[in-house]
């Protein structure tokens, strides 16, 4: 594994190609209260790209860039959040994408277990740490053990997504997972206007 860390935005010319695993990092998960401060990205190659994001200005038009390319598909695990942050601190949309826990309540129906923790053990055979998830990610130097923990969040969702798909394709529900993970954007934004905690699809 090789850690890239960038300050600010994504170096000129890097092509991560046509599938991105991305994530982000959080002073809290409220969306107006708490700011953006750290988003990863890894093209499944064993290396992972950290931008350490500059505050307030979030000038950084080459990663606003590749999340709104509507020719890359994003991989995230619960990318509601992240796209919801995005589009408030960015102000891009993000697609396409794909998120590996909508996909994996769709295909492991024999679990309650969707965290990446749980779906990266199955489905990826890697344990992974949570020990830097409550950590200051403004601060002004990321240390070592925060870098390799936001590294982590990217660098398996490839091969989870990979054998998610061929869960969900035996069980029937590929399309079902593609309408859902093309909704996500809108979920985000109905999080963004007050809708966060209220379900619109429900009867009462």
């Amino acid at each position: 594994m090789t850690v890239h860390l960038h300050e600010g935005d994504l170096p000129d010319g890097l092509d991560l190609g046509s599938v991105v695993a991305v994530d982000s990092e959080t002073m809290g998960l409220r969306f107006r209260r708490d700011p953006l401060c750290v988003v990863q990205l890894s093209a499944g190659d064993g290396d992972a790209h950290i931008v350490r994001l500059n505050r307030p200005s979030y000038d950084c038009p080459n990663l606003k860039r590749l999340l709104a390319d509507p020719k890359v598909l994003k991989i995230f695990h619960f990318g509601r959040f992240d796209i919801g942050m995005f589009e408030l601190h960015l102000g891009v949309e993000t697609r396409p994408v794909y998120c590996t826990k909508i996909a994996s309540k769709l295909a492991r129906t024999y679990t309650d277990r969707h965290g990446l923790k749980d779906v990266v053990r199955e489905c990826a055979g890697v344990e992974l740490s949570k020990a830097q998830q409550s950590s200051d990610w403004g601060a002004a130097v990321l240390t070592p053990a925060q870098l390799d923990y936001a590294a982590s969040d990217v660098l398996y969702l490839h091969a989870v997504k990979a054998r998610l798909d061929e869960m969900l394709a035996r069980e029937g529900r590929t399309d079902l997972a593609r309408a859902c993970f093309d909704f996500l954007p809108v979920r985000a934004r109905l999080d963004l206007a007050g809708w966060d905690e209220i379900d619109i699809f429900a009867h009462a």
